[in-house]
């Protein structure tokens, strides 16, 4: 049995926040095969000049992780500059968005426990 997933076989698709998302590993697709069950890795792409849609999700812990890019990250009130290494924990319940304010596209890990869902997602 596999462990692992391949990027190149992993389909983007657009999130209720508007950001392009390939789920990298999460339940939905991979419980049966890789066994996972409880949360979910994905790669979220923003590009140039844009902004996700506020937004919160109830349930889930989210951690961020900026891989590529720069950009400002909004946690409720407090907003801040974020760079490629910083990661960045967002709580359930916690009203988020993150902008580009890079030339180039802002990528981010996202996890998420328990696994991203769009019925999760409210946006604000």
């Amino acid at each position: 049995m596999s462990l692992k997933t391949t990027y190149s076989s992993l389909n983007a698709f657009i999130t209720r926040d508007s950001s392009e998302i390939r789920e990298l590993m999460h339940p939905a697709q991979h419980a049966e095969t890789l066994g996972v069950s409880a949360q979910s890795l994905a790669e979220a792409r923003v590009v140039s000049g844009a902004k996700t849609q506020l937004h919160r999700h109830n349930q889930s812990e989210e951690l961020y992780h900026v891989t590529a890019g720069n950009g400002i990250m909004t946690l409720a009130d407090d907003s801040f500059p974020v760079q490629v290494g910083d990661t960045v924990c967002i709580k359930p319940g916690t009203a988020h968005c993150i902008e580009n304010t890079a030339d180039d596209d802002l990528v981010i890990l996202c996890c998420c426990s328990p696994a991203y869902s769009d019925s999760d997602t409210e946006l604000l």
